[in-house]
């Protein structure tokens, strides 16, 4: 069974920098996708970035050149990088193992950004 288990979240004021991490559980995961999404108050979950199990990245739009997702295979942990936030980056940060059968998701973390 594999486990996911984010950490990093905050509050933080517009401009400023958090790392979140995400630990995994399980021997699949340096084989695997792995995605960070998100879900502001209101509105639909979102794939934010995702990195494949070779190391291929893909962003959305409205994060790139700010975020950056990576992965540390030793550690089985994948990390979202995000600097120069915006209050539009709150919401609850997900990240999510493409499995073969299913994918795994994490309990989250909130991100807030405000003044």
């Amino acid at each position: 069974q594999v486990q996911l288990v984010e950490s990093g979240g905050g509050l933080v004021q517009p401009g400023g920098s958090l790392r979140l991490s995400c630990a995994a559980s399980g021997s699949i995961f340096s084989a695997s996708a792995m995605d960070w999404h998100r879900q502001a108050p209101g509105k639909q979950r979102e794939l934010v970035a995702f990195i494949t199990g070779g190391g291929s990245t893909n962003y959305a739009d409205s994060v790139k050149g700010r975020f950056t997702i990576y992965r540390d295979n030793s550690q089985n942990t994948v990390y979202l990088q995000m600097n120069s936030l915006k209050p539009e980056d709150t919401a609850v940060y997900y990240c999510k193992l493409q499995g073969v059968f299913r994918a795994y998701w994490g309990q989250g973390t909130q991100v807030t950004v405000s003044p």
